[in-house]
């Protein structure tokens, strides 16, 4: 009878560690998965400067745009550990970058200009690889979310103080609606 408790015992300990284990494995994938939208963001910092440059050079007056984009930038830029205020703050920087390609619209020499066009090719392929970061990074989030809270991991996640992680979510209402294509 002993051997059959010493067993049940043991099996308990194993299935916890494993619990235990895995929820250690999700929470290294949310912050990898977070680096990756760092490495993107960044990648997307230093472009913009270059191209509010190029946008500059044509045309002067817009000065509080560019000023806008630039503190915007300074502020996304921001070391913060909170995802959401970063979440925050990359969406208040993607308005700015909307607001800058609406006023390019006003310019048809500049859309047209080699260096622009190259700048915004880049900046088009950088928020792809941000979405794609943040698609992992949400998935990565869920994952984690889902053993910390469903049975019987949230007994472990709870005893060892696991935390759900804050999704990278888009703020801006007009982000999620659908654009109005008229033929």
């Amino acid at each position: 009878m002993q051997i059959i408790i010493i067993g049940i015992f043991a099996l308990a300990v194993v299935f916890l560690i494993g619990i235990f284990n895995h929820l250690v494995r999700l929470r290294f994938l949310v912050k990898e998965a977070w680096s990756d939208i760092d490495v993107q963001l960044k990648k997307r910092h230093d472009l913009i400067p270059n191209i509010v440059e190029v946008v500059k050079s044509y045309k002067e007056y817009e000065q509080r745009l560019f000023a806008q984009i630039t503190q915007l930038r300074s502020k996304a830029m921001a070391n913060t550990t909170n995802i959401k205020e970063k979440s925050e703050l990359e969406n208040q920087f993607s308005f700015g970058i909307k607001n800058l390609f609406a006023l390019v619209e006003a310019y048809p020499d500049l859309k047209a200009n080699k260096n622009f066009l190259d700048l915004q090719k880049t900046l088009i392929r950088i928020e792809n690889d941000i979405e794609m970061a943040r698609r992992y990074y949400n998935g990565t989030v869920r994952n984690l979310n889902t053993a910390v809270e469903t049975f019987p991991s949230n007994l472990v996640s709870f005893a060892f103080h696991f935390k759900s992680a804050d999704f990278f979510e888009i703020e801006y209402a007009t982000e999620r609606q659908v654009p109005d294509v008229k033929i």
